[in-house]
């Protein structure tokens, strides 16, 4: 079977590099080994897939810690601007929320896919479910690819296979072989935007607690190195969460006790604030026991741990906590400590961090610098972005770019 473009995998970005090269006329088809399209994106954004980010180039390349100098191209050739117009002209009204996160109007992630899907059938390429086992290489071109025993003919091969993490959706890996195959160096793979392991056991104590509009400040070491308010959850190996897994992607260098989380419980008062808070509640509960005073200010699951932490004992009447005991009370709740130990495993992250070496590739073209004919685009390439849209980003983009100059 001869195409002009065969793509490995129908995520984010080899949808779009289909349509984009399929609308200059190519005959295009995606393999796609779950035999549909954007199983990924169905799951992005709690369902509700943040395309993109409403910002500037400026903010977004401040939002890619890993090689952003890479993909200045590929964003100048298909930029936020350009993803929601194209959605918006497939019909799928959007919407920008807080942090400038772009969200179908629906909160439908479906509506994504379906617009997608809608697309490549109006452009005529073809679907193949079949999963590709190996390129087939010939004096440094590739020539197509092989799925078991059937070779399929193509001028240009895409890898747009995804990472590692979320296997179920069929990002195994599979790029990552075929592109060492080819001789292509693939960087330490490792998770980004993943639940966190602490140290403390208390963690697990409130398994299950959610906490909002609170704000985590993570630590290297002495340097404060990301802040933002938002929600949490506590679990039985440590936290997770919207505000966690922004945390994880900042989290260059994992070594244990290297870094600390304190999250401010209460950011909206200040410490005098606070400690004035705290006295009312006291005077409400004057005879009370110290444990008993605190149903106003926290949830339940977490007054025993805060309770223990404080250094004061749970059957202290609250009119004999002094000024001091409440002062450190007050510290306590607008830095409650995690010492981060570890990540969750990379199955378990929202994206894969590392990748297909940049230097291998030719930026302005998402082609291999290595094997003509073989391009790559998306999650694949050593480049991963913080959260807020900023991935799906670079997956348009990247695709795009392929799309365009295949």
């Amino acid at each position: 079977m001869q195409y002009d473009v065969i793509i490995i995998g129908g995520g984010a970005a080899g949808c779009i590099a289909a349509i984009t090269a399929a609308k200059q006329g190519r005959i295009v088809a995606i393999f796609e080994k779950n035999g549909r399209l954007g199983k990924k994106l169905l799951i992005t954004g709690k369902g509700r897939c943040n395309i993109t980010n409403n910002c500037t180039q400026e903010e977004l390349m401040q939002n890619i810690p890993c090689n952003p100098r890479f993909l200045y191209s590929a964003f100048s050739q298909f930029s936020p601007q350009d993803v929601m117009d194209f959605f918006e002209n497939e019909g799928v009204p959007l919407k920008t929320e807080r942090g400038n996160r772009v969200f179908p109007q629906s909160d439908k992630a479906k509506d994504i896919v379906v617009a997608l899907e809608k697309c490549i059938k109006e452009y005529g390429v073809k679907l193949v479910a079949n999963k590709v086992t190996a390129l087939i290489l010939e004096d440094g071109v590739c020539k197509g690819v092989k799925c078991n025993d059937e070779e399929y003919f193509a001028e240009s091969v895409l890898i747009a296979t995804g990472g590692k993490s979320y296997p179920a959706t069929g990002s195994t890996g599979d790029g990552y072989t075929l592109a060492i195959s080819a001789g292509h160096t693939v960087t330490p793979l490792k998770p980004s935007l993943v639940p966190i392991v602490a140290e403390e056991k208390y963690c697990s104590d409130m398994m299950g607690l959610s906490l909002k509009n609170v704000t985590l400040n993570l630590y290297d070491e002495k340097k404060k190195i990301y802040s933002e308010m938002g929600e949490m959850l506590f679990t039985h190996f440590g936290i997770s969460g919207p505000l966690v897994l922004s945390a994880s992607s900042h989290i260059r260098n994992m070594e244990r006790g290297r870094y600390k989380i304190f999250i401010d419980l209460k950011p909206s008062l200040s410490e005098e604030k606070l400690d004035l808070r705290i006295q009312r509640d006291f005077a409400d509960n004057i005879n009370k026991s110290f444990i008993n005073s605190l149903g106003k200010l926290l949830p339940n699951k977490m007054i025993p741990v805060v309770v223990g932490l404080s250094g004061i004992p749970f059957d202290l009447k609250v009119n004999s906590i002094t000024k001091e005991q409440r002062k450190n009370l007050v510290k306590l709740l607008k830095a409650f400590p995690i010492t981060v130990t570890g990540f969750r495993p990379i199955e378990e992250a929202i994206v894969t961090s590392g990748g297909v070496s940049v230097k291998e590739i030719n930026p302005k073209t998402m082609e291999s610098k290595l094997v003509k004919g073989l391009f790559f685009a998306g999650e694949v390439i050593d480049v991963d972005g913080y959260t807020g849209g900023f991935n799906l980003q670079i997956a348009f983009s990247t695709g795009y770019c392929a799309g365009l100059n295949i």
